[in-house]
């Protein structure tokens, strides 16, 4: 039996987000954001025609819900403000959601539970989207206005924040697939919209110094490790671009506060490079997060590109190819693989190029569909499927700890069954089962094996 035991003070809890938990209710004050606008166009689109309307309404139910995170003992968990709940119309504030999040902020700290509060996840508001959201230069003093504001009510108690949470997903799922409203395939305003969230997460940090209120504040970034299929310099250059767009766009002006001068280089040659804002360069380098979150999910397989590139239909996929590892292990239900040892390279390549930046683990999870087939008598989930994820994962981020990773806690994804953008509730990630008929929490047997792993740092295991 060998015992797993984390650092002192390491934070265990889950991660969610405004949108995909907190619903709406008459008389809320909430303004429409992209996803209330998209399924309110094309309820079609989603999976079930289930739309973000009630989600696993935590706006009404946040006491009950904090109260659980305790039986699980949580002593932190993550979530965002919705930006259109608390500026509805961008400059004037909805008494009612500064109410909801104060009540929500104080209910966690009296439970012993540290909010860490993320500003941005996925959900532009519609009155900005409909100026162009990411793509317009506006929206970087619209976001730090927004940042400003929250600090101001909420930055007495609440003492790590987050600007963004994976910044890429909007870009690749909005601008390069059809996933994310406004679904449109176009490399050139993508880069924008890339450009243009990097300087509004640094603008946010610009606004957090001026406050003067304390804490920290970081980003949330998906890192994906990119595996060459072999040793060959072909497939060794697709890994390192397929790396250089899908991770260090956004790691390296966050931590290091510059762009790689490889993929400044790449997209001028093509001509995608935006138009440049005074002052960019400086504003990055001045301002750079205190610490990060790293979502981890899955990692990349790549091997050199198949196809030449296309100069009109360039996306990052012209320069690279995907292959599959013969011997994987696969998710079925989310068509991912499932790499373990991926979290502890993660670990390794923070210590070794970003400067040891202290990081926590702000995502990871298995969604799984139709998991009452795993409900026993008691009507309790057997999700030991999920169980074994979790643990094969942090023997890993153990083994990076011990070799002086600079990590500080791990969040799963996520605390209760949530609606999750187009596919709504076909895969279920929960500690909790969410029973959407009657919005009734039951906890699945991973909930109760994460208490006792949360309860005693870590856990014991027949390796």
């Amino acid at each position: 039996m060998t015992h797993y035991t984390f650092p002192d003070h390491f934070l265990w809890g889950a991660a969610a987000s405004a949108t995909q938990t907190e619903g709406t209710v008459p008389g809320d004050g909430k303004g429409e954001n992209i996803w209330d606008y998209w399924f309110k166009e094309k309820p079609h689109l989603f999976y079930q025609q289930i739309g973000p309307g009630k989600a696993s309404d935590f706006y009404q139910q946040y006491e009950t819900d904090i109260t659980l995170m305790k039986t699980l003992n949580f002593n932190s968990f993550r979530t965002s403000l919705s930006w259109s709940r608390l500026l509805p119309n961008g400059k004037t504030l909805n008494q009612e959601a500064v109410t909801f999040y104060n009540n929500m902020i104080n209910e966690m700290i009296k439970q012993g539970i540290e909010p860490i509060i993320n500003l941005f996840h996925f959900d532009m508001p519609m009155y900005l989207q409909d100026n162009g959201g990411w793509e317009n230069p506006d929206i970087i003093e619209a976001f730090r206005y927004y940042a400003q504001t929250a600090f101001q009510l909420f930055g007495d108690r609440v003492k790590r924040w987050t600007t963004f949470n994976e910044p890429i997903v909007p870009v690749e799922m909005g601008y390069l697939n059809t996933y994310h409203y406004p679904a449109v395939i176009d490399m050139k305003r993508a880069v924008t919209v890339a450009y243009h969230s990097m300087l509004s997460s640094a603008k946010a940090i610009e606004a957090f110094k001026l406050e003067k209120i304390g804490g920290e504040i970081g980003i949330i970034l998906n890192l994906t490790p990119s595996y060459p299929r072999s040793d060959d310099k072909e497939d060794q250059q697709g890994a390192y671009l397929a790396d250089l767009f899908y991770n260090r766009s956004f790691l390296d002006p966050s931590v290091l506060g510059y762009y790689p001068g490889d993929l400044l280089t790449l997209l001028d040659t093509y001509h995608l490079l935006p138009e440049r804002i005074t002052g960019d360069t400086t504003l990055l380098k001045a301002n750079t997060v205190d610490f990060l979150g790293v979502n981890y999910y899955q990692p990349r397989r790549i091997k050199q590109s198949e196809a030449p590139i296309d100069d009109k239909n360039i996306t990052p996929e012209s320069f690279f190819s995907y292959y599959q590892d013969p011997n994987r292990r696969m998710n079925p239900y989310r068509g991912w693989e499932i790499y373990e040892r991926g979290l502890y390279d993660i670990a390794m390549r923070i210590k070794a190029d970003y400067q040891n930046i202290p990081w926590y683990v702000s995502e990871n999870g298995m969604g799984v569909s139709d998991e009452e087939r795993f409900m026993d008598k008691d009507g309790v989930i057997q999700d030991d499927y999920r169980i074994d994820f979790y643990q094969e994962h942090l023997k890993w981020l153990h083994l990076a700890i011990e070799e002086g990773a600079n990590c500080f806690g791990f969040h799963a994804w996520t605390f209760i069954d949530n609606w999750s953008w187009l596919n709504a509730y076909k895969n279920r990630y929960g500690f909790y089962r969410l029973d959407l008929d009657t919005q009734e929490r039951t906890v699945k047997k991973s909930g109760q094996w994460f208490s006792q792993v949360a309860q005693s740092n870590g856990f014991s295991h027949d390796d």
